[in-house]
């Protein structure tokens, strides 16, 4: 039987953390840890969680992010098989039992996901079509937006030896940075059928603190350039896509009259345009 540590960072989400942590322990596989990185909570997060989740290790930082508090639960878990699960996300009961018969089947992956229901302000909504969930060698997939949640990934800790850590440098798009690096050496496992609620609507998701997030998408990608390791065919496919957000994103920062930043990304679009 595998060994699974479930990490869930959490920052002034006390009751949201509540409803996490509950259906963690509501799974019919149980994990055999669970860290809680409380990435400077002033709620009473640390009171709710000594309170009612006792088994649960919690470990407080000042706040430094998300990819931060991903990354310490990542060094404190002695699980070989980690777990992430967002604060305000849910796992359906048979999560990490149908992740880990999966898994059990296809033992030459070392990362898997699933398809996930879609829950705003309550009330479920249609999942659209550009985010259906994809198996096997996805790296094209994973090129124009996070194709992967980060609270249905199950994957083998010896995978961050070989690509690294979350990106602390990334105030967003961090898990898209994460899922470029992995699936370009990876193939991906997925389970087919929803196992986890993904909450959207309330304010403050990542999505809704930062204006046109394609920038931090263009830095993960020119890191995932940069680093050299690529095959070519993913190499092209990288850099057109690259070139394509850069032209998108100077659009938005003409039309606001961002003059600095719009040479910066005339010259960017140049660079790689010539070595498409």
């Amino acid at each position: 039987m595998i060994k699974i540590s479930v990490v869930i960072p959490s920052y002034n989400r006390r009751d949201l953390l509540r409803r996490a942590l509950l259906s963690v322990y509501g799974q019919t596989l149980l994990p055999a840890e669970v860290w809680v990185i409380d990435d400077g909570s002033t709620d009473g997060t640390d009171l709710m969680v000594s309170q009612e989740f006792p088994l649960a290790n919690y470990y407080y930082q000042k706040n430094l992010g998300v990819s931060s508090a991903r990354n310490q639960g990542i060094e404190k878990a002695t699980g070989d098989w980690l777990a992430f699960l967002d604060s305000d996300d849910e796992w359906l009961a048979e999560k990490l039992y149908k992740q880990t018969a999966a898994l059990t089947n296809h033992p030459e992956y070392k990362i898997c996901h699933t398809e996930e229901n879609w829950i705003r302000n309550g009330n479920p909504v249609k999942v659209p079509q550009k985010y259906a969930k994809t198996g096997g060698w996805i790296f094209n997939q994973c090129l124009p937006l996070c194709a992967i949640s980060p609270s249905t990934v199950l994957l083998h800790r010896s995978v961050f030896a070989d690509v690294g850590l979350f990106n602390t440098e990334l105030p967003a798009c961090e898990d898209y940075d994460l899922w470029l690096r992995i699936s370009a050496v990876y193939p991906v496992l997925l389970v087919g059928q929803a196992q986890i609620n993904k909450h959207g609507g309330h304010d403050d998701q990542l999505s809704n603190a930062y204006w046109g997030m394609d920038r931090f998408r263009i830095s993960a990608l020119q890191k995932t350039l940069a680093a050299g390791q690529l095959s070519e065919p993913n190499r092209q496919a990288a850099v057109a896509m690259l070139v394509k957000k850069a032209k998108i994103y100077l659009a938005g920062v003409i039309k606001r009259g961002k003059i600095n930043e719009a040479d910066y990304y005339q010259q960017l679009i140049k660079r790689y345009d010539s070595t498409s």
